[in-house]
C-alpha cells in the first residue's frame, strides 16, 4: 500500500492521497455516542454490507465498481484520522491491513445515512462520503479513545480492557505533537541561531510569531525541509507571477502547498483547472485569492464544476467563474450551492446569472444571511418583484451588514429627493460608503442645485462626476 501524507489546517484537516489531496472537516459536533459492540456482528465477506451496529442491515445493490471505490474512500478517510491520532504511516498503513471487516461496517453504514440516494441510482461525492464517515469516527473516539485502533483492527470484536487503560488521551498526544513542533521552530541551535527554515521564511517577509501560528495549526510544517519542501514552492509562486511581497500571505494562509508533492499533485492540478478554464495568465491572482484551491482533491472540483454546468452555465463562463472567485469551489454542493441556488430561484432570480455576478453570495447562510437581507427589502416596501429586480443587478447586498451598511444608508436614502424606484434601478448604492462618497457628492449636487440619476452621482470618478455637475450646472445656467 503506498503511504498518505498528511497536511493539517486550522480546524481542518487536509490529506493527500497518491493521487489527490483531500480536504477533511473536523469540527463536527458528537449528538449520538454510538455503542459500538452493542452487538456483536460478524464480517460476511460476500455481503456488500453488514449488519449495522444495532443490528439493522443495510441494502446490497451496489455495483462492484461502485463498491471498490468507495472501499477506497473509506480506507483514506479511515487513515487520516488514524494519522491525526498520531500513528506512523508504516503503523497506519499495517492498521488499515487489518480493518477489511471494520471497512465494510464503514460503507455499510455509508449506505445506511444515504439510503435514499442509493436508491434513485444517485452516487455519492467525496465529499459527501466524508461528512458521513468523520463525524461517526470522532463519536466513537470520543467514547473510545485511543482504544479506537484496536476497534478497527479487531472489529466485531471488543478489544481487551487491559490495553485501553494503559493508554494515554489522544488530546495529550497531539499536544505533545504541536509542543514539539513548537520547539523545533523556537530553540536555538549550538550558534544561537533559530533553524535555517525559519530564517528563511523570516527573510521572505513572515514574522516568527507567525510560524509559530501556522505549526500551531499545523504541525508538519515544522518538519518540511526548507530545499525539499519550502524553497520550491516559492520559487513557484514567484514564476507564477506572485509578487514577493504576496508570498508570506499566502504561505500563512495555507502552509499545507508546501507540503505537497509538485510531480503528483500540485502540477497536475493546476494543469486540470486549466483544463477548466482557469486562466492561466492569472495564476498569481487566483493563488493569492484563494491559496486552498490547489490543495483540494479533483472530485471536489469537478462536483463544484459539474453543479455549474448543471445550471446551465457554459464552459468558457465557469472558467472565468473559477480565476474570478475561485473560493467557490469551497462551498459544499449539497449543504450550500443547491439549496442556496433553489432558494434564489424561489425569488424569481436566475441563479445562473446571479452566480455570475455575485459567487459570494452562494456561501452565505440561508437563514442567517439571505432571508433576513431579502426580508429587510420586503419589509421597507418593496415589491416582490422589486426585490426580484434588485437582487439580480446586485446580489453581493447579501454580503453586506444590516445594522452596520443596509440600515443607515436606507435611514439616509430616506432624506434624499430619490425615489424607491431609484434604488430599484441602482441598487449598487448600498455598495457605496456613506461619509466618504454618498453624503458628500449628494450635499454638492444639492448646492449646486442640480440633480444627477443615482448612478451618475456614486459610480463616476471624481473627475467625472465634476464634469457631470458642471455641465448640468450650465445647462441650468443658460436656460434662464
Amino acid at each position: 500500500m503506498e503511504a498518505f501524507s498528511v497536511l493539517h489546517a486550522p480546524k481542518q484537516l487536509v490529506f493527500e492521497l497518491p493521487t489527490m489531496p483531500i480536504l477533511v472537516p473536523l469540527t463536527s459536533v458528537i449528538r449520538l455516542r454510538v455503542k459500538l459492540f452493542r452487538q456483536s456482528t460478524a464480517c460476511q465477506a460476500k455481503s456488500v454490507a453488514d449488519h449495522d451496529l444495532d443490528g439493522s442491515s443495510t441494502f446490497t445493490a451496489v455495483s462492484s465498481s461502485l463498491l471498490a471505490s468507495e472501499k477506497e474512500e473509506a480506507k483514506a478517510v479511515l487513515s487520516l484520522f488514524l494519522r491525526k491520532l498520531g500513528l506512523s504511516y508504516a503503523t497506519t498503513a499495517r492498521t488499515i491491513n487489518k480493518s477489511d471487516c471494520f471497512i465494510r461496517h464503514l460503507i455499510s453504514r455509508l449506505h445506511s445515512v444515504h439510503k435514499s440516494r442509493y436508491l434513485v441510482g444517485r452516487e455519492l461525492t467525496t465529499l459527501e462520503i466524508r461528512e458521513a464517515l468523520v463525524p461517526y469516527l470522532e463519536s466513537l473516539l470520543e467514547e473510545h479513545g485511543e482504544v479506537l485502533v484496536d476497534i478497527v483492527e479487531n472489529f466485531p470484536n471488543p478489544p481487551g480492557k487491559e490495553r485501553s487503560s494503559q493508554l494515554s488521551p489522544p488530546s495529550v498526544k497531539i499536544d505533545m505533537k504541536k509542543k514539539k513542533a513548537l520547539s523545533k521552530v523556537s530553540n536555538l541551535d549550538s550558534d544561537g541561531q533559530l533553524p535555517m527554515q525559519v530564517r528563511y521564511l523570516l527573510g521572505i517577509g513572515l514574522d516568527h510569531g507567525q510560524i509559530k501560528d501556522m505549526v500551531r495549526r499545523f504541525p508538519s510544517f515544522a518538519y518540511y525541509s526548507l530545499d525539499g519542501k519550502i524553497k520550491p514552492v516559492v520559487e513557484l509562486l514567484i514564476q507564477l507571477g506572485v509578487p514577493e511581497s504576496d508570498i508570506p500571505s499566502i504561505i500563512f494562509k495555507r502552509p499545507q502547498l508546501c507540503g505537497i508533492s509538485f510531480s503528483e499533485n500540485l502540477m497536475p492540478m493546476m494543469k486540470y483547472l486549466e483544463s477548466l478554464g482557469v486562466d492561466k495568465r492569472q495564476w498569481a491572482k487566483v493563488i493569492y485569492r484563494f491559496p486552498a484551491l490547489l490543495t483540494y482533491s479533483r472530485q471536489k472540483v469537478k462536483a463544484s464544476v459539474d453543479y455549474l454546468a448543471e445550471l446551465g452555465i457554459s464552459a468558457e463562463v465557469i472558467g472565468k467563474i473559477l480565476t474570478r472567485c475561485p473560493h467557490i469551489v469551497s462551498y459544499s454542493v449539497e449543504d450550500k450551492l443547491r439549496p442556496t441556488g433553489e432558494y434564489f430561484e424561489s425569488l424569481g432570480v436566475n441563479a445562473a446569472i446571479l452566480l455570475q455576478r455575485a459567487p459570494q453570495a452562494f456561501g452565505l447562510s440561508i437563514e442567517a444571511n439571505l432571508k433576513p437581507v431579502t426580508d429587510f427589502f420586503l419589509e421597507k416596501g418593496f415589491a416582490m418583484e422589486e426585490v426580484t429586480t434588485i437582487v439580480s443587478r446586485y446580489g453581493t447586498l447579501y454580503t453586506f451588514s444590516l445594522a452596520e451598511n443596509l440600515h443607515p444608508k436606507w435611514e439616509f436614502f430616506l432624506t434624499t429627493d430619490y425615489k424607491k424606484s431609484d434604488l430599484v434601478k441602482f441598487p449598487q448604492y448600498f455598495g457605496y460608503r456613506l461619509e466618504e462618497r454618498i453624503k458628500p457628492r449628494y450635499k454638492h449636487m444639492k448646492e449646486l442645485g442640480v440633480r444627477l440619476l443615482l448612478n451618475q452621482l456614486l459610480s463616476t470618478s471624481d473627475a467625472e462626476f465634476e464634469k457631470i455637475v458642471q455641465k448640468k450646472l450650465k445647462k441650468l445656467v443658460d436656460g434662464r
